[in-house]
């Protein structure tokens, strides 16, 4: 167990070091360096609370991309994660709103917290819409599918998997959610919403096409005898995937602190041990072992999506928000336990049934 969390141990005792001399640098005290530090160590325990799901969804498509893809999604993608996301994304966010160049948005970041906090705050209903879309369409789009003859909360996902036959089903379902949410904003937070959330509908869309497109093509290739070792479309699926899950860790990280520093420590330890809970769900071949843990894990994200949607409108504590998806994957968790040791002899279709 231990060998999979030796990177983010050692990186976690790096940030943590960064923390206290940051910590002594600005406060000058012992109380205020431990405040600090301690600052940190929620914000991470936060995010990988927030993100177990995303683990889960991650592991599910790397276990179909080759060992290279997969060293390259934990190095790589560890750095989108973390710099892209954690420290250019709300730097971005603040340059666009406040019209400032990226440098004149460091400096804000670093002497004025505070205005760079409401700045990054005022962005939210467009966040939410596009991040709150983008993953409500990767928890429908699991579900809407005709083939699945797999179910956890059967009387739901066998509905919604013959309902998956009306083409685009999940589509209309999700732009008439977003229209009712926009129609509780003010007018210009209701375009920026609708936009927003059109965008993410679009990008889930466009993310898909280029998978497609890159497996028809992986399929030509191997038809042609050509070896293809190729993960390109998987892995920028599951760097989209990260960004949008990590969206609400970041707006929901400075309800704890507005420095910039602060929270990219926390967030990018959190991060880090998200990617290697997902290596070792692979490794491991856990999803094959506990047949529900993947609904539980697409629930969650679809509950996640919708909270995010609506968090245009209403706050919605980040606490809550990771009991329901660690309460979902709990229980599809204690459900594949359930039917493991009722069926020791693997799958059958009478255990189907059954269930």
């Amino acid at each position: 167990m231990l060998r999979y969390y030796k990177g983010s141990i050692l990186f976690t005792l790096v940030c943590l070091a960064i923390a206290v001399w940051y910590g002594w640098m600005q406060t000058g005290t012992i109380a205020g360096t431990l405040g600090l530090l301690w600052i940190v160590v929620v914000l991470s325990i936060l995010e990988v609370s927030l993100s177990f799901d995303n683990a889960v969804v991650n592991a599910s498509v790397l276990d179909e991309m080759d060992e290279i893809w997969q060293r390259r999604f934990l190095t790589w993608g560890m750095l989108i994660a973390v710099f892209g996301m954690r420290i250019v994304f709300p730097l971005a966010i603040v340059a666009i709103a406040a019209g400032l160049g990226p440098m004149e948005a460091v400096n804000l970041s670093l002497n004025d917290p505070k205005r760079y906090e409401e700045i990054v705050s005022s962005a939210h209903v467009g966040i939410a819409g596009f991040g709150g879309a983008f993953l409500a369409m990767v928890g429908l789009s699991f579900f809407f599918d005709g083939e699945k003859d797999v179910h956890w909360i059967a009387w739901i996902e066998e509905k919604l998997s013959v309902f998956s036959n009306v083409k685009a089903a999940e589509i209309a379902i999700l732009l008439v959610v977003i229209y009712l949410i926009s129609g509780l904003l003010d007018p210009a937070d209701a375009l920026t919403f609708m936009v927003s959330g059109t965008l993410g509908i679009v990008t889930f869309i466009a993310v898909e096409a280029l998978g497609t497109l890159l497996e028809m093509r992986e399929q030509a290739l191997a038809a042609q005898g050509a070896v293809v070792r190729s993960g390109l479309g998987g892995f920028l699926y599951l760097n989209i995937l990260d960004a949008s899950f990590s969206f609400d860790g970041v707006i929901g990280a400075f309800a704890l602190s507005n420095n910039m520093v602060v929270i990219a420590l926390g967030l990018s330890i959190g991060a880090m041990f998200v990617r290697s809970m997902t290596i070792m769900l692979v490794q491991k071949g856990t999803l094959a072992e506990y047949r529900y843990l993947e609904h539980g894990a697409f629930w969650a994200i679809i509950a996640l999506g919708g909270i995010m949607l609506i968090s245009a409108k209403f706050h919605i504590p980040e606490t809550v928000t990771g009991l329901i998806g660690a309460v979902l994957i709990g229980l599809s968790l204690w459900w594949s336990v359930r039917h493991k040791r009722k069926f020791p002899d693997g799958e059958i279709e009478s255990a189907v049934r059954a269930d």
